[in-house]
């Protein structure tokens, strides 16, 4: 009797081409997830993929750390559970899973999904070391002239905040431990900072001993993007994502300070504010226009976001930050100033979009980080470490009213551009 003919193309059997199906769309989740983006319309894409794929019906539990999700294709089911890893952001990736979401052709095989992803992961980042630690050093620089630094602090805390960044992009792809990071890199850019400010010192120039210019050179470290998108997570009921982000963020903002006060501690930097410059109302303005479109392009190339991306997020920062500033200047409260600067940058954002097809979380969060109130923070955590409990309390309410007034802003921008988000 002959043996039965071998197939040479057997299929699989359903249930393992399931799993495999949902293998996939977890691992596609889980890049989402990892890139920054929030947790609903991770959901959103997820399940997009998921029909394209063939299942009937999917449902997930999302965490920041594992993403749980049972898919349902007939008569069959199947639950599998996959570890997200290190949180971190890219812009740019996000933008390509979403495009890659909402162009899943009918019937995609895991295999097809897998390479996609595959090549997707293996990207490089769109900017070199340097690149970023310029952009970022920048930023700080940025920051220092917005709060009040004159032109040799701004170009310490420039330094400061490059050199640091570069080290931070260095030990990223090492992939050494994040809080270990924001605590060495706090410690070098404020060290970079008082450096540099004793040789400018020494060479007869005048620079104050104000902890501002200090604290901007480690603002880079505030992290803005997880905390905007944790209060998107709780408006979407996204409770156990959006604690795990807070959670995060609290303990890079408490490293961070920790490493910036010990350098504080060493000099005796005072923490007192510094007094605005005196300038011209018109000069102030363009100068106040200039910084930010430079802050907010720099956050952006941080967020390894494309070049038409970064020029957007520049536009749309420097109109609603110079909007903000403005109405502090007129006296308004600092969070109801941000919630309006917000909501501007939100609305903004609707009408770029028409234009441009990058997700929204990437042209908005980036748009409003020059709004993040990084100084109170810092010299809230620096305070509440110097025995000055009640000053540092006020500082620390204060950095949560303007937070959740961002996060509003936007909130409210998406809710009028996008009336889907007034149901549940």
């Amino acid at each position: 009797m002959r043996p039965a003919p071998e197939r040479e193309h057997a299929a699989p059997p359903s249930s393992a081409l399931l799993t495999e199906m949902l293998e996939e769309v977890l691992r596609f989740g889980t890049q989402l997830l990892r890139a920054g983006h929030d947790a609903c319309r991770v959901r959103q894409l997820m399940g997009m993929v998921a029909r394209g794929m063939g299942f009937d019906a999917l449902s997930m539990q999302l965490e920041l750390g594992s993403i749980t999700a049972s898919g349902r294709r007939g008569s069959e089911r199947v639950t599998l559970v996959r570890e997200v890893g290190a949180p971190g952001l890219n812009t740019w990736r996000i933008d390509v899973l979403e495009e890659l979401a909402c162009t899943t052709p009918p019937g995609m095989t895991p295999h097809e999904l897998a390479t996609k992803l595959a090549a997707i992961e293996g990207t490089p980042p769109r900017y070199s070391i340097v690149q970023t630690g310029a952009a970022v050093g920048a930023a700080c620089g940025a920051f220092a002239f917005l709060n009040s630094c004159t032109g040799l602090e701004v170009a310490a805390a420039a330094v400061g905040g490059g050199i640091s960044q570069g080290l931070r992009s260095w030990l990223s792809r090492q992939r050494f431990n994040q809080y270990v990071i924001a605590a060495l890199c706090a410690l070098v850019a404020s060290s970079v900072y008082c450096l540099s400010a004793a040789v400018v010192r020494h060479a007869g120039f005048s620079v104050a001993c104000y902890a501002v210019g200090l604290i901007s050179s480690v603002l880079f470290l505030v992290p803005g993007f997880p905390l905007v998108t944790c209060l998107f997570d709780m408006l979407q009921h996204e409770t156990a994502v959006a604690m795990t982000r807070l959670a995060y963020a609290t303990m890079l903002l408490l490293i961070a300070a920790l490493g910036l006060s010990v350098v504080i501690a060493v000099v005796g930097v005072s923490v007192d504010t510094a007094p605005p410059p005196a300038l011209a109302a018109s000069r102030l303005l363009m100068l106040r226009a200039l910084a930010t479109f430079v802050g907010a392009s720099g956050f952006a190339i941080l967020y390894n976001s494309s070049g038409r991306t970064v020029l957007h997020v520049g536009l749309v920062a420097l109109i609603g930050n110079i909007l903000r500033l403005a109405l502090r200047d007129a006296g308004l409260v600092l969070p109801l100033a941000t919630f309006v600067g917000a909501l501007v940058v939100g609305l903004l954002t609707s009408l770029a979009r028409r234009w441009l097809t990058a997700p929204r979380i990437a042209l908005t969060v980036p748009g409003v980080i020059m709004m993040v109130p990084g100084i109170y923070a810092f010299e809230a955590l620096v305070q509440f470490n110097q025995g000055e409990a009640l000053a540092a309390l006020r500082g620390a309410v204060l950095v949560v009213f303007v937070v959740g007034a961002m996060a509003l802003g936007l909130a409210v921008a998406r809710l009028i551009s996008q009336p889907e988000w007034l149901r549940e």
